[in-house]
């Protein structure tokens, strides 16, 4: 079968995507990963084909008004950002992504690419499969992910509440893109103004979480919805360590890796100095993560790595302990290595992982990135690192996580749904 998989954002949104592509073609499926050009790399290290399409989030993460607004977390203006960004790129994805589909028999997407995979779907009947790396599917079980813990107090009707309210804030940043695409490139009508969630390309196909039910459970009112476990990459075929880091490992005892991935920074002079103060009061050993956006500070002292680079799975299982931002993939491999997390929110979805990894046990409480100080994440440095409860819960966790095959079920299911 051949399998179009549709995956727009950050790497962070993209990865696993690559993951469960690697796992379909090992089934014996050719898999075409849709995607920015700038993860071709990527894509055709692990030997699937790609395809490109429009646009480069790490160029518009690095702008100047998105560095801002991710600073202040506001989701709300970043959202209507990023969604007069998507509509001038629309008519783009539409037609790359039409070329890039025309061969397939089945298409999959997570958030990233759902509007647009589905009318592709539509034009070209072909199966669509949701494939999500965070919960996105109704339920009254708890809030949707950018609403606080406490808003379950108010029971299991506005948490359901909750979940439609993000779809439609997700579908409303995107109908006007959405529109264009289907009129001028796909010749489709226009879709209904509350969103093409009652598809019948949607409708009767299974719905995939790539997340661990030890971290979400599978709430008890999904319906044909499979929680199959993270879909992990491992380590690209060719990747090796750089010596001065194997050696620094080898230097000392496990340092805390502290990195904020793609979230880009305007001030990475300052942040580098909050962080060495911190790591100066509790005598931490860590790895610095340059970041996007060139995090760095010259003359680091001699406990503190700056690393561009490297695979999670191979890193997180050598620290004590993971600072980082939040974000769905980040999270998941911290958990896996059963390292505790601490996490420092910007925005979206990334307060909601916050708050799963402290009910876990597996990690402090979030520290808003608006609210990071010195004192405060040399604090948690210091609960991580002496906390023997929570560092003995990270341990267990990990292990059912590494236990567990993600891909594999994913791959089943999918197989599954599409067989005669």
């Amino acid at each position: 079968m051949r399998i179009g998989i549709l995956a727009l954002g950050t790497r962070g949104d993209v990865q696993p995507y690559v993951a469960l592509g690697v796992g379909l073609q090992r089934a014996g499926h050719v898999v075409r990963l849709i995607t920015h050009a700038n993860y071709e790399p990527l894509v055709r290290a692990h030997g699937l084909e790609f395809w490109p399409v429009h646009g480069n989030v790490q160029a518009v993460a690095e702008s100047p008004e998105i560095q801002a607004l991710l600073e202040k977390g506001d989701f709300l203006a970043i959202n209507a950002r990023t969604a007069k960004l998507a509509e001038q790129a629309s008519l783009n994805w539409a037609a790359e992504g039409l070329a890039a589909c025309t061969d397939v028999e089945l298409l999959v997407a997570g958030v990233g690419g759902l509007f647009v995979a589905l009318a592709l779907a539509e034009k070209l009947n072909l199966p669509l499969i949701q494939a999500y790396v965070f919960p996105f599917t109704p339920t009254r079980a708890f809030p949707a992910v950018l609403f606080p813990k406490a808003f379950a107090q108010l029971g299991g009707a506005a948490n359901a509440l909750s979940h439609h309210a993000v779809r439609q804030m997700m579908w409303q940043g995107s109908r006007a893109a959405d529109k264009v695409a289907r009129q001028k490139v796909l010749g489709l009508p226009t879709a209904p103004f509350f969103g093409p969630y009652q598809s019948s390309r949607l409708n009767g196909h299974p719905v995939l979480y790539g997340f661990s039910p030890a971290v979400i459970a599978p709430p008890a009112d999904w319906r044909n919805t499979h929680v199959t476990g993270y879909w992990f990459l491992e380590s690209e075929p060719d990747w090796t360590p750089p010596a001065a880091l194997v050696d620094f490992l080898q230097a000392g005892p496990p340092p805390v890796y502290i990195g904020f991935g793609s979230m880009s920074n305007r001030k990475p002079e300052q942040t580098t100095e909050l962080i060495l103060r911190a790591l100066a009061q509790t005598q931490q050993r860590a790895i610095l993560l340059s970041g996007w956006n060139g995090l760095h500070k010259e003359n680091l002292p001699e406990n503190v790595y700056l690393l561009a680079s490297a695979p999670h799975s191979w890193l997180f299982a050598r620290v004590a302990a993971v600072v980082h931002h939040g974000g769905a993939g980040t999270t998941a491999a911290g958990l896996r290595a059963g390292a505790p997390s601490i996490i420092i929110p910007f925005f979206a979805d990334q307060p909601f992982w916050g708050q799963r990894v402290v009910d876990l046990g597996v990690g402090p409480a979030p520290i808003p990135r608006q609210q990071l100080t010195a004192e405060r994440l040399a604090h948690a440095l210091q609960q991580v690192t002496t906390d023997k409860v929570m560092r003995d819960r990270a341990a267990q966790l990990g292990e059912q996580i590494r236990a567990e095959s993600g891909v594999t079920k994913a791959v089943a299911v999918i197989e599954a749904s599409v067989r005669p």
